[in-house]
């Protein structure tokens, strides 16, 4: 769709030849990199949403909630103007590990070698510091959000509730869509097409936020 805007896509290292850390850093890299640049391709660097689906989601919702990543970068939270995670499952870390090894033990598991503990780190300081609700205040400048997530999955639907709700208490204004009978990956690989309701969410968020 032509909506006027300039579509940047970031990657960044996978675990678990770095840490979680470092693949946030890799983003913020990729975000000071696009402030360089967005304006040789027509975009404007102060005016700039930040997206994101499953893994991105959390990493888009930390970009936007804890402000040390982009001030290592020497860039400020004043370009942001919304943030619209996909269908994330750990915008509130502790909830995710406490679920998931509560489920191991009720059921007789054996944990997973790669879970969420080792990834995100063994201490509950570790959990909360990827942690994006762990982030959110007033007054730092936080965008408003779009959370879309799911209906088939209670875990994202939870941690988007969880996010949403930590972001209206701070005074952010937060916007929950729950996208019905689709999966994980349709609700993002469906995203621009005319006739999908996650896409006329996202449109109707852009509008609010840029008429404004």
């Amino acid at each position: 769709m032509d909506k006027g805007f300039v579509f940047v896509s970031v990657d960044y290292r996978l675990m678990p030849a770095v840490d979680m850390g470092t693949i946030v850093r890799d983003v913020a890299q990729s975000f000071r990199w696009m402030e360089d640049h967005m304006s040789e391709y027509g975009g404007d660097p102060h005016r700039v949403f930040v997206g994101g689906h499953s893994a991105g989601a959390q990493l888009a919702a930390l970009l936007c909630t804890d402000e040390h990543y982009l001030k290592e970068q020497g860039v400020s939270f004043d370009v942001l103007k919304g943030c619209m995670p996909v269908d994330g499952d750990t915008y509130y870390v502790p909830a995710v590990v406490a679920v998931e090894e509560l489920r191991w033990k009720v059921h007789g598991m054996t944990p997973p070698k790669v879970n969420h503990r080792n990834e995100f780190g063994d201490t509950d300081e570790h959990l909360r510091e990827f942690s994006a609700a762990d982030h959110v205040a007033s007054g730092k400048g936080i965008p408003p959000f779009l959370l879309i997530h799911i209906t088939a999955n209670p875990d994202t639907a939870a941690q988007a509730f969880r996010l949403g709700a930590v972001l209206k208490d701070a005074g952010t204004p937060a916007t929950i869509f729950s996208a019905r009978d689709v999966t994980h990956d349709q609700v993002n690989d469906r995203l621009g097409q005319n006739d999908d309701p996650g896409t006329k969410a996202m449109d109707q968020f852009l509008g609010r936020v840029m008429g404004k």
